[in-house]
C-alpha cells in the first residue's frame, strides 16, 4: 500500500476558484484503494462554506517559524466522500471573502502553508510515500522537504510529484 498525499491550495467542494479545484477534489477518489491510501491537504479558508467548515474535526495545533514570526498551525480533519481531507488553520494568512489576494501576499501565504503543511505530516497518523503537489502554491513544499525537514529520519524516504 502506497501513501500518496496531495497537497493544494483548493479543492471541490470546499473552495474553488478554477480547474485546479476540480482535480484536486475528484482525483484522489478514482485511484485503486487496495494499492493507494490517497488524502488531501489545503488551507482552512473562513470563506469555506460553514456547512463543511462545521464538521471539521480539530487535530492539534503548534507553531512554525517563517521568517521573524513565530505563526500559528492548527490541523482539521474532515471525511469527505471516503477521503480523508486535512485543513491548515491560521486566520492571519487564510481569513477574508476569497482564498487569493494580491501576489506580494499570496507569497508569504503560500510560503507558509507549504512549510505548515510538511510540520503537519507526523502528527496525523498518516506518513505519505509521495507527496503530490498541485500548482505554484505549493512550489516550496519540495523544496522545504530537501533543504530543511529530510534531516529528519522521518521525511527521509517521502518522494514528491509537482
Amino acid at each position: 500500500m502506497k501513501n500518496v498525499l496531495f497537497i493544494a491550495s483548493e479543492a471541490v467542494p470546499f473552495i474553488k476558484t478554477g480547474g485546479l479545484a476540480d482535480v484536486v477534489g475528484s482525483l484522489p477518489k478514482y485511484f485503486d484503494k487496495s494499492k493507494f491510501d490517497v488524502r488531501v491537504m489545503i488551507p482552512k479558508y473562513t470563506c469555506i462554506p460553514w456547512e463543511y467548515r462545521k464538521d471539521m474535526v480539530y487535530k492539534t495545533h503548534f507553531y512554525i517559524d517563517l521568517a521573524w514570526r513565530s505563526q500559528y498551525v492548527g490541523v482539521f480533519e474532515l471525511q469527505y466522500n471516503g477521503i480523508t481531507f486535512y485543513f491548515i488553520d491560521n486566520e492571519f494568512y487564510f481569513s477574508g471573502p476569497k482564498p487569493y489576494s494580491w501576489i506580494h501576499e499570496d507569497i508569504e501565504k503560500f510560503a507558509f502553508f507549504s512549510k505548515a503543511a510538511l510540520s503537519a505530516i507526523p502528527v496525523l497518523g498518516f506518513k505519505p510515500d509521495i507527496i503530490h503537489c498541485h500548482d505554484w502554491q505549493t512550489g516550496l513544499v519540495p523544496v522545504y522537504l530537501e533543504n530543511i525537514y529530510k534531516k529528519n529520519v522521518f521525511y527521509q524516504n517521502m518522494k514528491t510529484v509537482f
